[in-house]
C-alpha cells in the first residue's frame, strides 16, 4: 500500500487502541480518506476524519460507508461497563461481526481485528471463548487479507479509567521485573495501533494471527524507520 492513496474505516475509535490508530492514520500520507463510526462523538477528532455517530443496532443503514480499502475493528467493552456477559457479547461479538460482514459485502480487501491474548473458541472463559468465536467467524467471511492481533493487557490513557486494569498492570510489571510472565506483559495502545498500521501497509500473506511478542516486534520495526507515517 506504500506510495498510494487508500481509504480506511474504523470502529472503536473512542477506545484506547482505536483512538491511537485514528491519530496515526490521520498523520499517514498513504491514507486520504478515513471514516470512524462511533456511538458518541470523538474528542479532538482530526479534521480529515469523517466521524459518523450512530446506533450500532442500525449498522445496515450505513452499508455504503464501508466501501473502503481497509477495515479496522477495535471495538470492545468490559463486562462491568456492559452490565453482563450477554450485554458485553453484543458489543464485542455481534457488532464487530456485523460490521465485518458489511465490510466484506462492500468489497473491502483487508480486515484487521484487535482480539485478545488467549482467545480460543473452546475456552472455558466466556470472554476468551467469545474472542475466539469472533476470530473464527471473521476468518470465515473470506477477506482477501486478514490480520488478527492478540495483545495482552492494554495500557494507556483512557477517557474512563479502569481500576482493574491499573492493578493488573502493576502486578504484571512486578512479575515481569522478576523475569516471569513475559508472555502476558502489558502493551501500550499506541504500540498495538502502530502494529495495525504497519500491517495495513505491509502484510502480504492472506491471513495471519499476531501474538504479543510478534506485536512488539512489529512496533520495533516501525521504530527502526520502516513505517511511512
Amino acid at each position: 500500500m506504500r506510495n498510494r492513496s487508500a481509504s480506511a474505516l474504523i470502529i472503536g475509535a473512542t477506545g484506547l487502541v482505536g483512538n491511537a490508530l485514528l491519530m496515526q492514520l490521520a498523520g499517514n500520507k498513504n491514507f486520504n480518506h478515513i471514516v470512524a463510526l462511533s456511538r458518541r462523538p470523538i474528542k479532538n477528532c482530526p479534521e480529515q476524519v469523517e466521524n459518523i455517530v450512530l446506533d450500532f443496532e442500525q449498522l445496515d443503514d450505513y452499508a455504503d460507508v464501508f466501501k473502503v480499502d481497509c477495515f479496522f475493528s477495535c471495538l470492545g467493552t468490559t463486562r462491568k461497563q456492559a452490565g453482563s456477559i450477554a450485554a458485553q457479547r453484543i458489543v464485542d461479538y455481534d457488532y464487530q461481526l456485523k460490521a465485518a460482514e458489511l465490510a466484506k459485502a462492500a468489497g473491502v480487501k483487508h480486515a484487521l481485528l484487535v482480539s485478545s491474548s488467549g482467545a480460543n473458541a473452546r475456552s472455558a472463559s466466556a470472554y476468551m471463548k467469545m474472542k475466539g468465536e469472533l476470530e473464527r467467524a471473521i476468518k470465515g467471511l473470506g477477506f482477501e487479507k486478514l490480520s488478527v492481533l492478540q495483545p495482552s493487557l492494554l495500557v494507556g490513557n483512557r477517557e474512563q479509567g479502569r481500576l482493574g486494569e491499573s492493578l493488573g498492570e502493576s502486578v504484571l510489571n512486578w512479575f515481569n521485573s522478576m523475569g516471569m510472565l513475559k508472555r502476558y506483559r502489558p502493551i501500550k495502545g499506541e504500540q498495538v495501533a502502530a502494529a495495525l498500521l504497519h500491517l495495513a501497509e505491509n502484510q502480504s500473506t492472506p491471513s495471519e494471527v499476531y501474538r504479543l511478542d510478534e506485536i512488539f516486534e512489529l512496533k520495533k520495526g516501525d521504530d527502526d524507520g520502516e513505517s511511512s507515517q
